[in-house]
């Protein structure tokens, strides 16, 4: 179970630099992203404003999105560990995975943007920005558990 837990640990700080890079102003999921939130129609003067604002309850928001992360990791690791351990290949382990995500993350973003406040003219990006996103850091938490099996 110890392993478990570091391998989660370790998952997590995979969804944070995943979601770092993938997020960031240097991609264009990054610009989808800040059009989402409505960065793009705010001044350099306006965004900064508001970065400001966020600045107080970022350690917070982090901690939580880390706690987020942390849950998605330790699914992962636990059905790949569990899988193999009773005899499931790995490819296979590995594609329950993917078939969680894409059973219950995919939906659940999808309702997130279909009825969420997002402009109608990004939403198709928005949806597949963010379910790329989680697949691939699906992907590497399970390659990443995979070499410690």
């Amino acid at each position: 179970m110890l392993s478990i837990l570091l391998l989660s640990l370790a998952g997590t700080v995979i969804g944070a630099i995943v979601g770092t890079l993938w997020y960031s102003n240097a991609t264009p999921m990054g610009k989808i992203h800040m059009q989402y939130l409505g960065f793009d129609k705010l001044s350099a003067e306006e965004q900064k404003k508001k970065i400001e604002e966020a600045k107080p309850k970022m350690a917070k928001m982090y901690a939580m999105q880390m706690a987020l992360s942390f849950l998605t990791a330790f699914s992962v690791v636990f059905v790949v560990t569990m899988s193999v351990k009773n005899g499931v290949p790995l490819a296979l382990a590995i594609g329950f995975s993917v078939m969680n995500w894409l059973c219950f993350m995919v939906p659940t973003i999808g309702s997130g943007i279909l009825w969420g406040n997002v402009d109608r003219k990004i939403a198709l990006k928005k949806f597949f920005s963010d379910i790329v996103s989680n697949l691939v850091t699906i992907l590497l938490i399970a390659f990443l558990t995979s070499l410690f099996l």
